[in-house]
């Protein structure tokens, strides 16, 4: 009886499955998609976060994560009131930052990106369409 190997890819008669991480649950499914996003697009930080700041995944490192969370609304609307102390900061991110408007049916959530340079379009629109992709199957 032969074995094997897990590593293998499969013949390709039976076509080759893309990920190689799979989630049934739909958040770390996101955390999944980020962490891809992430990697393929060396990006420092990408964090998916609803409207009023509260991160619902994110993949980089935790402090950064929660950062870019909380501030994401207030750069992504900068007409927005704020006080000096928070205007400083939202100046400093917003050299740094991207932040994109993803619409999910009624709803909106925002994917906020720190890193990666003048390439990164490309990892965000996929990153965000399998986003939107695992939303739907949820």
């Amino acid at each position: 009886m032969s074995r094997k190997d897990p590593n293998e890819a499969p013949p390709p008669s039976l076509g080759a499955e893309r990920r190689r991480r799979r989630s049934d649950d739909p958040i770390t499914a996101l955390h999944y998609q980020l962490s891809v996003a992430r990697s393929e697009g060396k990006l420092e930080a990408l964090v998916l976060v609803d409207d009023r700041g509260c991160l619902v995944a994110g993949a980089g490192a935790w402090p950064v994560c929660e950062e870019l969370a909380a501030y994401a609304p207030l750069l992504a609307e900068p007409d927005l009131p704020k006080n000096a102390v928070v205007g400083t900061r939202i100046a400093d991110l917003s050299r740094e930052v991207v932040v994109s408007s993803l619409p999910l049916g009624a709803a909106e959530a925002l994917l906020a990106v720190r890193g990666g340079g003048d390439d990164r379009s490309a990892f965000v629109a996929r990153a965000a369409a399998g986003v939107q992709r695992i939303l739907r199957a949820a």
